[in-house]
């Protein structure tokens, strides 16, 4: 370019551009920008002669490019006054900032877009994220397939002893590893057991994958939510599952581990090949891993010789033996029941069975020769576990599965140190006493019609802590099954009566006089002092007066224990603590009836029981006993009153360790059932049941002790549940099969058992109570329970007349004097004098009126009207073992 032509240099003052600048800003009223808000060095336009540091507007945009400043808007008084990003240019009229030329990899926020589309990512963005993070799981997948391998079924076979230790930490029995598995070639597998296990849980076995994406995402959801993952998955998924031994850890990474096996399992095995595996490694109870062990330990037959009935039970079984073994499982649960457990079973293999005959599997000519479940035989038990051990084990294995700390199958599979809190001195003692009672009573081959099947439970818990110290399940747990200490379906009789008591000094009687639904907050609490009818035949009454009917508008009548009348006449009264000494039946059903039969439950479950054990309150018979918990629970619920109303729940075991470390420690927990004026005035009102009443062959010289007697209606249970300050123990004694062959079993009555007339609690439990507890308590000293706080007011006050039992009255209802009580008018007395000959403690002494106990429980009660007295009351009067509903007088019941 000439010389020449060159523009002159403008003058400082800016020129025309800046003239014309200056009169646009001003004509537009804007006000200027500050100084340095165009982002120049110098704060662009100066004024007063500043100097202005580019010589044209080319150099500046040069300038503003060589700084950074992208395309961002600049604050542009022109353009709306938006702000200038840090090194642009604001040039008037120029609404954005040149921009730099370099691209970001991912553009987001999107920098070409205003408001909420900067923010909505581009379809180039997606698709390339999606595209990425397909191929990067594409990768993980196959590499995570590349890396797990094909489970060997062998591994299995092997498993670790579990280690049981008394409570002094010595070591009991170590049991477990002797895993019961003998594996057995497909053709070896009946082809029934095959298409009925095909046919339950993957008809589809033959054609799938080997994984079932539904129940994938069922498990994973049920993980989530912190269920159960079973459910939902192929055979291929379960043999796998059950092949992985060394992770059976209930996570998200253990499940999506399962999945890629299970991938390459189907991918890679044979479909025979998976279904010999997971027919050999399933668990069908009862300690059998694999179909051999289970057709040996249900059937004693070899797997290739099950027919297609015996197949189909096993698959039952695999749903969870717990719930479908007919010889019941209610250590772990008590809703599985021999009965319940039979039902259900039936009813699965019935399925199983039609589902077979509709994927062509079997004719309907074959399935109709199965209609009932197969014969099954007792379970068997290793021979370690002979005697009390193998019952002791197993309340223990059944703590620690209901706890949630191990599953059954874990535990089968070994390796766990399981500390208990059983000690070892009191549980031989407790062995000892029920032996020595057996040995010098009950000899079956002299009494066969009364003396087989006799069976004795006991249970003894610390109270300070629900610690269970003892038990006696039964003969030995190699031969009698059933845990006597456990749930029996024994009713406990007159031992539930404190329950009653504890009910009315909790919450007190109801308002005769207000409407129900006042009546509920209008109560008084009840004196042990409070006065009731002792009369026999009893018309039992609404708390309102109004006499008390049964569904079909039937009135019913309350009999006492031989059928006695306790009291003076006419009104026979007697007050709560003389009724409970003496056991009286009307007293306590009518007091149940005040309280509300609602309350008596909440009572008893407040001390410990379970509810699903009680009877229903539909029937005032629910105050005297017709529930049937266990023994350890009676024990545990009566450790409760001698804990002045703090309550614990019974436990097992203290601690549990794998070689992860401890896994498990047990940790009291303290409720306050009841305050300590109640629970400590039903003690001492149970301190006169022993001191004087009908548990006085219970006394333990020196010793404080509470107790309670219980015989129930056709002498079909006897019970004493009784405590000192520093152990609670509770005995039953009872007559039931041990024969599964017997269809229908039902406890058997025990008139003439043990050469007795009648079995009672003040007899055989009371004794081997007071034996046992001599022994387990010595050495320690003996402790009193608090005394009492008064409580409550007397209800129904009268004079209270001086109480006159018949001389008549069963064991139970004397005192130990040694002179007989004074005779009963004629004209209340059903039973004639005994003869002098006969002592009161003498069983074996007929006094022509049997006892008066021989009609404990019997069905002379009728509707409306009261039975004459007689002189020899039926002792054979059939129970209807049905709760609260016995033939001929509902309320005959159980009795002390």
């Amino acid at each position: 370019m000439s010389e020449h032509r060159r523009k002159p240099p403008q003058p400082q003052g800016g020129g025309r551009a800046a003239a014309r600048r200056g009169q646009s800003g001003s004509s537009s009223g804007r006000r200027a920008a500050p100084r340095g808000a165009t982002g120049s060095p110098s704060g662009s336009y100066g004024q007063e002669g500043e100097e202005r540091p580019y010589g044209s507007r080319a150099e500046a945009r040069r300038a503003a490019q060589r700084s950074g400043g992208g395309r961002r808007r600049a604050a542009d008084p022109g353009r709306g006054g938006r702000r200038a990003a840090p090194g642009g240019t604001a040039g008037p009229g120029r609404g954005r900032a040149v921009a730099s030329g370099k691209k970001r990899l991912i553009d987001y926020p999107r920098h070409d877009k205003d408001g909420w589309r900067r923010w909505m990512p581009s379809w180039k963005l997606v698709t390339g994220l999606f595209i990425g993070f397909f191929g990067t799981g594409v990768a993980a997948a196959g590499l995570a397939y590349a890396m797990v391998q094909v489970p060997d079924l062998d591994k299995t076979a092997t498993a670790q002893n579990n280690v049981y230790y008394w409570a002094d930490g010595s070591q009991m029995v170590a049991t477990g590893g002797e895993r019961n598995r003998q594996i057995v070639s497909l053709p070896q597998i009946p082809e029934a057991m095959r298409n009925a296990v095909i046919s339950q849980e993957n008809k589809t076995f033959y054609s799938d994958s080997g994984i079932d994406p539904k129940g994938i995402a069922r498990a994973v959801f049920n993980m989530a939510r912190g269920g159960d993952t079973q459910g939902g998955s192929t055979i291929t998924q379960q043999y796998v599952k059950n092949a992985m031994l060394n992770d059976q850890s209930q996570t998200i990474s253990r499940k999506v581990k399962e999945i890629f096996v299970s991938i390459k399992v189907g991918a890679e095995e044979p479909k025979d090949k998976i279904l010999e595996g997971y027919l050999n490694s399933a668990y069908y109870g009862r300690g059998a891993y694999g179909i051999q062990a289970a057709a040996r330990a249900y059937f004693n037959v070899d797997a290739v010789d099950l027919n297609p009935g015996q197949c189909a039970f096993l698959s039952a079984t695999l749903k969870g033996a717990t719930y479908y073994d007919p010889a019941g499982a209610t250590s772990i649960d008590p809703a599985a029941t021999p009965e319940a457990n039979r039902e259900r079973a039936q009813r699965q293999m019935q399925d199983t069975l039609d589902k077979m005959v509709e994927y062509g599997h079997l004719s309907q000519e074959d399935r109709a020769k199965f209609p009932d479940l197969p014969e099954v035989k007792n379970p068997q038990s290793n021979s370690q576990l002979g005697g009390q051990i193998g019952y002791l084990v197993r309340l223990a294995k059944s703590s620690v599965v209901k706890n949630g700390v191990v599953t059954e199958q874990q535990l089968e599979r070994g390796g766990y140190s399981i500390y208990t809190t059983f000690d070892k001195k009191k549980v031989e003692d407790l062995e000892k006493a029920v032996q020595k009672v057996y040995k010098e009573n009950i000899d079956p081959k002299k009494r066969p019609e009364k003396d087989t099947h006799v069976q004795f439970g006991g249970a003894s818990v610390d109270p300070e802590t629900g610690a269970i110290k003892a038990i006696y399940g039964g003969e030995d747990a190699t031969k009698h099954f059933t845990n006597n200490a456990d749930v029996t379906g024994a009713q406990v009789g007159s031992t539930f009566k404190p329950y009653v008591l504890a009910a009315a000094m909790k919450w007190g009687v109801r308002d005769p006089e207000g409407p129900p639904t006042q009546a509920q907050d209008a109560r008084t609490v009840v004196s042990p002092r409070s006065l009731y009818s002792g009369e026999n035949d009893f018309k039992v009454k609404e708390y309102d007066g109004t006499v008390w009917k049964n569904e079909k508008g039937e009135q019913w009548l309350q009999e006492n224990d031989g059928e006695l009348s306790v009291g003076e006449a006419p009104d026979y009264m007697i007050d709560l603590r003389e009724a409970m000494r003496e056991s009286v039946n009307s007293a306590y059903v009518q007091l149940g009836m005040d309280v509300g039969l609602d309350k008596v439950e909440e009572a008893a479950v407040d001390s410990g029981l379970l509810k699903d054990s009680l009877a229903g309150t539909s029937y005032p018979s629910f105050s005297l006993g017709i529930s049937d918990p266990s023994a350890i629970r009676m024990a545990g619920s009566y450790a409760t009153f001698a804990e002045s109303g703090k309550q614990r729940d019974p436990f097992s075991v203290t601690k549990v360790t794998s070689k992860d470390g401890t896994i498990f420690t047990h940790k009291v927990e303290t409720k306050q059932a009841f305050t300590a004026q109640v629970a400590d005035n039903v003690t001492d009102v149970l301190k006169t049941v022993v001191e004087d009443g009908t548990g006085s062959n219970a006394q333990l010289p020196g010793r404080e002790v509470a107790g309670k007697t219980g015989t129930t209606d056709g002498n079909k249970s006897a019970w004493f549940v009784g405590y000192t300050p520093q152990l609670s123990t509770a005995i039953s004694m009872f007559r039931y099969p041990d024969d599964e062959t017997i269809k229908n079993r039902t406890f058997l009555e025990m008139y003439g058992t043990g050469g007795q007339k009648q079995i009672h609690g003040a007899s055989f439990p009371s004794i081997i109570w007071k034996d046992y507890m001599e022994d387990a308590l010595k050495g320690t000293k003996p402790q009193k329970f608090p005394k009492p706080e008064p409580i409550g007011e007397v209800v129904n006050d009268a004079p209270p007349p001086s109480p006159t039992p018949s001389p008549s009255q069963s064991e139970e209802e004397t005192s130990p004097s040694p002179s007989p009580s004074p005779s009963q008018s004629e004209t209340t007395s059903p039973s004639p004098s005994p003869s002098d000959t006969c002592g009161v403690w003498d069983w074996n002494c007929d006094t022509g009126d049997n006892g008066g106990n021989d009609s404990a429980g019997n069905d002379s009660g009728g509707v409306g009207t009261s039975p004459s007295p007689s002189t020899s009351p039926s002792p054979t009067g059939e129970e209807d073992d049905s709760r609260g509903n016995q033939n001929g007088g509902l309320f005959a019941g159980p009795n002390g």
